[in-house]
């Protein structure tokens, strides 16, 4: 696949990114573009280091986007960015990764086969950098407002209070795009940064319902399936499809244990899947 180049004043240059702060004066792209930008478009990204917490909840939040046509935008690094576009490719969707460097040798080296992957499921790889330029430190934070200026809103889903996701929070802001983040254990030192966003006006997210809104498109069907994130919510989910409702013979059906069942069914109703009706018991949603 050959690596092609666009000039700002092509044009076919992305409309959103020609009004940012500090356009890029050029982008090189691997893949078909243009007909990404015709659908909705979410940056998602966060920590390095994630969380179990953390990763479950991207898992669980980028499928049920991705599975709704959203393209998903990320820098492809490790932790939240490559679970983003992972589970965007996990449920057919597309997904574009802004790499800091030259295309002909995408960074992190590890996730070269997840490179592939995104462009042999019709996603783009693309930066503002020519062939052969590296990594460079200064390329981290500057390609974050390529993130945020192509998106109809960023997601950030974990983060410490001083990482290079509030870099993207901040240049969001500039460019005028909607803020959403995911709370955390106020324990945590990778949701300090996130609660802290959520506490200066960025909108909370504990559902897909959540992002929908703010991109303004249609959620989820009724009819669709729900999908398990693992063993644990498998069990619990299809307890409830067979009419159980109770939590305690929820849990005891489930054969798990009580810590176990708790965060799962935690979990269950950040992501959407579950609901609470009152008095312990709960449904799907």
């Amino acid at each position: 696949m050959k690596i092609y180049k666009i000039s700002y004043n092509s044009d076919d240059f992305p409309s959103t990114l020609r009004h940012i702060p500090s356009p890029p004066k050029e982008l090189y792209i691997l893949g078909d573009l243009g007909p990404l930008l015709e659908k909705p478009l979410l940056a998602v990204v966060g920590s390095r280091k994630v969380t179990p917490y953390g990763r479950s909840i991207t898992l669980d939040l980028v499928r049920a986007v991705a599975s709704q046509r959203v393209v998903i935008i990320s820098g492809m690094a490790l932790g939240v960015d490559a679970l983003a576009h992972q589970a965007a490719l996990e449920v057919g969707g597309k997904t574009i990764a802004v790499l800091p460097c030259g295309l002909d040798k995408p960074y992190p080296a590890t996730n070269r086969q997840l490179a592939r992957k995104i462009l042999e499921q019709g996603g783009v790889l693309m930066s503002e950098y020519p062939e052969g330029t590296p990594p460079l430190i200064q390329n981290f934070i500057a390609r974050n407002r390529l993130e945020s200026g192509m998106s109809d809103g960023v997601l950030i889903t974990e983060a410490a209070i001083k990482s290079g996701t509030v870099h993207t929070a901040r240049f969001a802001l500039e460019q005028g795009k909607t803020v959403m983040a995911v709370p955390g254990n106020i324990t945590s030192e990778l949701s300090k940064g996130t609660n802290n966003l959520i506490r200066s006006g960025a909108v909370p997210v504990t559902r897909p319902e959540d992002i929908f809104e703010v991109l303004d498109i249609m959620g989820t069907p009724e009819d669709h399936e729900v999908v398990a994130a693992n063993a644990e919510e498998a069990a619990i989910l299809q307890l409830l499809k067979q009419g159980i409702t109770d939590s305690s013979i929820l849990q005891t059906s489930s054969q798990l244990e009580v810590v176990v069942f708790n965060q799962t069914l935690t979990m269950l109703e950040l992501t959407g899947k579950i609901r609470p009706l009152g008095a312990g018991h709960w449904s799907l949603a």
